[in-house]
């Protein structure tokens, strides 16, 4: 059995596989990279709507929990299926690659959105009151005092949800998007060996995510010497 794994690498390995496994590494990259990029956006921007107060802002608060709460407890999956339906009824004519965009970008707006909140309730009230008593607007309060303190809290299990994100796209296969899970199925249909197709799928993955990895266990260290 080992011996006719080894006797397949040289047919497996070919120019037109490499080219194939190599444009699903790509999708797999864009799209953990937009849903990654304007999830945390998003999620920045639902959570400072959070702080903001008063009866005029009750319905975008409301608004802002509503879609956290929602989209943290619907799997990545449903979620997915959801914008594919919804597009199809609409009749919008969203490629496959755009509309598991939209889902992942959905998807890391609610969980960044906690991960944003909890870091600006990590910075000490008497912070928060001493902005007030200088009569700071929200926007100085983020910008002066919170955000630069509560960056320690939010960089550490943002870079952690990244990294399980990057492998979370793998569903976007169940709508026909080329990413590298589907392309191990296509090439494990076409005859070759699911041990050396997906061994080859997760070497990808793990190139893929250990830099991102590395970056924030980087930044962790820099914020945590910042720290002392």
């Amino acid at each position: 059995m080992l011996t006719a794994f080894f006797e397949e690498i040289p047919a497996f390995f070919t120019y037109y596989n490499g080219l194939f496994l190599l444009q699903a590494a790509m999708r797999t990259i864009g799209l953990s990279a937009i849903g990654c990029v304007v999830g945390f956006l998003l999620g920045f921007f639902w959570a400072i709507v959070r702080l903001l107060s008063g009866k005029a802002t009750l319905p975008a608060r409301l608004a802002s929990i509503l879609y956290v709460e929602f989209f943290r407890r619907v799997p990545f999956l449903v979620t997915l299926m959801i914008v594919f339906f919804a597009c199809q009824v609409l009749k919008l004519g969203f490629s496959v690659f755009t509309v598991a965009t939209i889902s992942v970008c959905l998807i890391a707006a609610s969980y960044t959105a906690e991960i944003v909140r909890a870091g600006f309730e990590s910075v000490p009230l008497k912070q928060w009151e001493a902005a007030e008593v200088m009569n700071f607007t929200l926007a100085q309060k983020l910008r002066l005092i919170i955000i630069p303190q509560a960056w320690k809290v939010i960089l550490p299990p943002a870079f952690s949800f990244f990294i399980a994100f990057i492998k979370d796209t793998a569903l976007a296969s169940q709508i026909g998007v080329i990413e590298l899970t589907y392309v191990g199925k296509v090439l494990n249909n076409k005859g070759y060996s699911a041990s050396l197709v997906f061994g080859t799928i997760l070497i990808l993955y793990f190139i893929i995510s250990y830099p991102l990895a590395r970056f924030g266990a980087r930044m962790e260290k820099r914020l945590a010497l910042s720290k002392h």
